[in-house]
């Protein structure tokens, strides 16, 4: 290690034996944009790696009011009790205007976390397509070296986050209500299409009934969709986050969706995917960054003052701008 190099071998130890101080200032590093720190934050990645892998990745979204948050904490609290130790990634919307981020899924999940099993990790949501925190994969791989059973992601429940969240989990549960009218109104073909499982929450007291009949709704939709998997079916159930009715058959559902998925080879294929996925998605976001640093960044400032004045087209200008990146017209 040379003069002013970080010692990493601290962070590596920490994550390893679950020390939840090293275990934050790891996924600190992670989150920061510096990039010293991005360079750190990949060398322990990559010392991690080998130690990731095993947990149950799961990934949890729903419409707003669906009761994502009391749902994970009763669920997360029902793994515990069955000796899992539980990592929660609960990513916060952040403002459009300013960035700043609530970060208030502890104070939703009071229970969980004080949880000696559990681990809760609020995240800003930042300027990451979906919601999703942009270093949300890195960290679910620093909780899985740090030994944990199970991880649960929680989207925001808007845009396109659903689908990046389901990008990097093994199951993806959608959480609905029954009781507001048309059950599959505002509910996208395309999340039922990414389900892997669809419960029906707060089916308690005298919403039980209305549950019921959104079920049924729910299994006739996907009757109506082509099986992603031919050896998953996704179930329709029912629960109450409150009376904890229904968690108990939740996770025999992804038990049984890992198994078969293993046995078939479909969950390491996904994994590999999923990886190659990743690995685009960060080349992606390099090239962005890239870009809005080099001097194509000014030609863009400018194409666009020429496009707003009419002076040329969105296609002439765009081609002046990609002319820079070939080395042209620097």
């Amino acid at each position: 290690m040379t003069k002013g190099e970080r010692d990493l071998r601290p962070y590596i130890k920490g994550v390893l034996d679950c020390d939840r101080r090293m275990l934050a200032k790891t996924i600190t590093l992670i989150e920061s944009s510096l990039p010293a720190d991005q360079e750190s934050s990949r060398q322990i990645l990559d010392a991690l790696m080998p130690y990731t892998g095993k947990a149950l990745r799961i990934g949890i979204t729903g419409l707003p009011g669906a009761g994502k948050s009391t749902f994970i904490e009763s669920f997360g609290t029902l793994l515990t009790g069955k000796g899992y130790r539980v990592a929660v990634l609960a990513v916060d919307p952040s403002s459009p205007k300013t960035g700043g981020s609530i970060l208030a899924d502890k104070t939703r999940m009071e229970k969980l976390a004080i949880n000696e099993k559990a681990f809760i990790r609020p995240s800003p949501s930042g300027k990451t397509l979906g919601g999703v925190a942009r270093k949300t994969r890195e960290t679910m791989l620093v909780c899985e070296a740090a030994g944990f059973d199970a991880v649960m992601i929680e989207t925001v429940g808007v845009g396109q986050s659903e689908v990046t969240v389901a990008s990097m989990v093994d199951f993806f549960l959608v959480l609905m209500i029954a009781g507001g009218g048309d059950e599959l109104q505002g509910m996208k073909k395309g999340v039922l299409e990414l389900a892997d499982a669809v419960a029906i929450n707060k089916a308690d007291g005298d919403n039980i009934e209305r549950a019921g009949m959104a079920r049924h709704q729910y299994e006739t939709a996907f009757h109506l969709l082509s099986p992603v998997s031919l050896s998953w079916s996704p179930p329709v159930v029912t629960c109450s986050s409150i009376t904890t009715d229904g968690l108990d058959n939740i996770l025999e559902i992804i038990l049984d969706h890992r198994e078969k998925m293993t046995a078939s080879g479909e969950l390491q294929k996904k994994r590999k995917e999923q990886d190659c996925e990743w690995l685009k998605f960060m080349v992606r976001e390099g090239v962005q960054e890239w870009f809005y640093n080099s001097p194509a960044a000014d030609v863009l400032a400018e194409s666009m003052k020429d496009v707003e004045a009419g002076i040329v087209t969105p296609t002439t200008a765009a081609a002046r701008v990609l002319d820079c990146l070939k080395g042209r017209k620097f």
